[in-house]
């Protein structure tokens, strides 16, 4: 039996048009409502057709003898990819991450489809790039960045998997009691939760956290390591405030569960799609065993 021919899936989430027509029903109540408030509904139709314009270039740029499908953002949880798949994410470098977590070793191609409006730190590939970069990365002769990811895996047997961080915490933000453990040290601790981010996880979340407490970390993209940073903890006579950030490259980082209820882990800001973090629970975070195979040229 002949080998399957690859198969390009294309990965985007709804323009900002999309969602509100999804929202109001119909474009007139869109443009309503916008007008309404003193906003004009023109540039969003014009950001609207220009991602579209790019995601049909990008798909004319797939070899003819290949396969094609789509996947929406929403979707991505039931959503089949196969071990020969080539996926190219259109959109934001949200969407790089959103979709790693679901891939094996399948190469992932980020398509800028708005260089002026979009950072492009994972989405870096222009259109007009991807057609010669399909079959390269077939062949394994383009450029890959292997990205470390982030891992939690709860006593339960239950894991979720991230490219930029993952938070343990209430799920309301509110007070998160938990015990840590890091590097042979324990501490109780009362806080607004910790994050647990990768190399890559470092433009975001993380950035923040570390530049606001100055508990900076280097971690470079594709170092098998990762950091954890606790959010704004609380000193009292039974918590303490030692453990504030650190690297995790061998050792997993351990945390458990003092919240009768709302406690939480999520990954990449995706905060429906969650496990359970109850009293008791606990769970070990450390880089995962995968990574993501960022095609870069």
């Amino acid at each position: 039996m002949p080998a399957q021919t690859p198969r390009a899936v294309f990965v985007t989430r709804d323009t900002d048009y999309e969602a509100l027509v999804a929202r109001h029903a119909t474009r007139g109540q869109v443009r309503f409502f916008l007008e309404s408030r003193g906003q004009s509904l023109s540039e969003i139709e014009a950001r609207h057709a220009r991602f579209h314009a790019v995601l049909g270039q990008a798909r004319a740029a797939v070899p003819a003898d290949w396969r094609q499908t789509m996947a929406r953002r929403g979707d991505l949880d039931r959503f089949l990819f196969a071990p020969d798949d080539v996926i190219i994410a259109v959109g934001q470098d949200g969407l790089v991450a959103n979709v790693a977590k679901y891939l094996g070793d399948q190469p992932v191609i980020g398509v800028n489809p708005a260089p002026d409006l979009h950072d492009g730190v994972l989405a870096r590939v222009t259109v007009e790039r991807l057609g010669a970069l399909l079959p390269a990365s077939v062949a394994g002769a383009a450029a890959i960045e292997r990205r470390t990811m982030v891992q939690a895996v709860l006593d339960t047997g239950q894991r979720l998997v991230a490219l930029n961080e993952i938070f343990v915490g209430h799920r309301s933000h509110q007070s998160a009691r938990y015990r840590i453990e890091a590097d042979g040290v324990a501490e109780d601790q009362s806080s607004s939760g910790l994050i647990v981010a990768s190399g890559t996880g470092l433009t975001g979340w993380a950035r923040s956290i570390g530049e606001a407490t100055h508990l900076t970390l280097p971690i470079g993209a594709g170092e098998p390591a990762v950091g954890y940073w606790v959010r704004e903890p609380f000193a009292s006579v039974a918590t303490g405030t030692t453990l504030r950030a650190g690297k995790v490259a061998g050792a997993a980082l351990a945390v458990t569960s003092r919240m009768n209820e709302g406690g939480v882990v999520f990954a990449d800001g995706i905060e429906q799609d969650f496990l359970a973090f109850e009293w008791g629970r606990r769970v070990e975070l450390a880089p995962a065993a995968r990574a993501l195979n960022l095609v870069v040229a």
